[in-house]
């Protein structure tokens, strides 16, 4: 008889920080996230362009007065490094778009999060709270 193995699906590394949602704890979520992954010997790009650009989002469209957000970097066991941002703003999820956005609204940032990760998305969850997700096969980048 024959039994499939399957790896477990605790991550080979984890990092998670709550930071203020301001223009500060997105700067440093930038800053903390590529320290993180100079420690794990992983390459800064385009995985901090990501983190910018999530945690940029979550202190402008994210932001509840007096609520922080959270930065989660984790890396699998199976060489992928997701990055999740989640904020307080459940309500407002931002959606892909089938065209690039127009000259003076804003929208470039997930574009670029679009075209710089293997995959991205937004979970629901816990309430009031969502998560934006982006994940990129480290083989592709060593």
């Amino acid at each position: 008889m024959n039994q499939e193995i399957t790896a477990p699906s605790t991550p080979f590394h984890q990092f998670t920080v709550p930071l203020s949602a301001t223009p500060r704890g997105a700067r440093l979520a930038r800053l903390l996230a590529a320290e993180r992954l100079r420690s794990w010997e992983l390459p800064l790009d385009p995985a901090r362009l990501i983190v910018a650009e999530l945690a940029a989002n979550a202190a402008v469209h994210g932001r509840v007065p007096g609520r922080s957000f959270r930065l989660t970097l984790t890396v699998t066991a199976h060489g992928v490094l997701r990055i999740e941002v989640t904020d307080p703003r459940g309500e407002s999820a931002p959606v892909r778009r089938s065209a690039p956005p127009e000259p003076a609204e804003s929208g470039y940032g997930l574009l670029l999060v679009e075209e710089s990760a293997d995959d991205w998305g937004v979970s629901s969850g816990p309430f009031p709270c969502k998560t934006v997700w982006a994940e990129l096969e480290l083989g592709r980048f060593r």
